[in-house]
């Protein structure tokens, strides 16, 4: 008989979930398809030298829509781990669309990611939450994984306070997102972008937590616990350490310095320089 004592389940923790980090390079508008083909390779070979474990870190470039297919190819030839991603996607199937890009299109270019709602569409091309929300869908449809930005900009914290704006934002995008959908969740403050004065690692755990308890609310435990909250907005190699050190913060999505090749590598090494 075994006399030994019964924990009760009530008082148990669940085992932390393990997310895999992700270094996304947004490229935007820069290299053409040869400077693209020598990004990458260079890139590669840096994060050899490193003995970088992609299992341990995943790290994934976002080319222009001209630079897809060359890289498409370049990874697929010499079996390179990096992950290709789009910078955006139509809502739209096929059809009269001139100038957009289909999910479908994507996905036979072995895209695994598609960055929606970048700040960027949001103010420059007037996107609204409904229509990011039906390009989470379209990429999710076609088996891709979306990259769902979500951020303020300084009028807006000043009006409605931290964490406000991104948490509407991703309550749009959801509503548009079957169950089972996998995404991705970017917490890019508009203020921070390429301003050199980006949010404290406080500041964008503080948005993190809120955006995840929004998915622990609408999409349950397991979806919370799985799904990966990055944060970008000035990141670069000296502080990625401090923001992937917060509890609710499993990646960057990098702009400015995902251009630079040492730059980028030393940011996707960031296990090799956190301290505790």
């Amino acid at each position: 008989m075994n006399d030994a004592p019964v924990a009760d389940p009530a008082t148990q923790s669940a085992p932390a979930v393990k997310r895999t980090p992700l270094i996304a390079g947004n490229w935007k508008m820069n290299f053409d398809h040869l400077q693209a083909i020598a990004f990458v390779q260079k890139l590669a070979w840096s994060l050899k030298d490193a003995q970088h474990n992609y299992g341990e870190v995943e790290v994934a470039v976002f080319p222009p829509f001209t630079d897809l297919r060359s890289v498409q190819t370049l990874l697929a030839a010499d079996k390179l781990a990096v992950a290709l991603g789009a910078q955006d996607v139509s809502p739209h199937a096929a059809g009269a669309y001139t100038g957009d890009i289909s999910a479908a299109m994507l996905s036979k270019l072995d895209v695994r990611y598609i960055i929606v709602g970048h700040s960027e569409r949001r103010g420059g091309h007037g996107e609204s939450d409904e229509t990011v929300g039906l390009k989470a869908r379209a990429a999710v449809t076609a088996g891709m994984v979306p990259v769902i930005c979500v951020g303020e900009t300084a009028e807006d914290l000043e009006a409605h306070g931290a964490a406000a704006i991104p948490v509407q934002q991703l309550q749009a995008a959801l509503s548009q997102l079957p169950a089972e959908a996998e995404f991705v969740v970017a917490y890019e403050p508009v203020w921070a972008i390429g301003s050199g004065d980006p949010a404290t690692p406080a500041q964008a755990e503080e948005v993190g937590k809120a955006l995840r308890d929004v998915l622990r609310a609408e999409r349950g435990d397991a979806v919370a616990d799985a799904t990966r909250i990055l944060y970008g907005g000035s990141v670069a190699s000296q502080n990625v350490a401090s923001y992937l050190k917060q509890p609710n913060l499993d990646g960057a999505l990098v702009g400015g310095a995902s251009l630079k090749v040492d730059e980028f590598s030393r940011i996707a090494q960031f296990t090799k320089h956190v301290t505790v």
